[in-house]
């Protein structure tokens, strides 16, 4: 298993603050997360899917 990735980590990736990832949880808008003793964290490859099925074709 490859290791989870922290919100600050997945912000950064996404070029967002921390805040916009945490109100896009609370709405469930952004990437899938896990909870882990009410920590969010997050797979490598959901934050990819989340990126990929938002790329628009030209």
């Amino acid at each position: 298993m490859k290791p989870l990735l922290k919100s600050r980590e997945v912000a950064a990736l996404l070029s967002v603050s921390e805040p916009t990832l945490s109100r896009w949880r609370a709405a469930h808008e952004g990437p899938p997360h896990v909870n882990l003793n009410g920590i969010p964290r997050y797979r490598s490859e959901d934050v990819e899917g989340f990126v990929n099925d938002r790329v628009q074709d030209r």
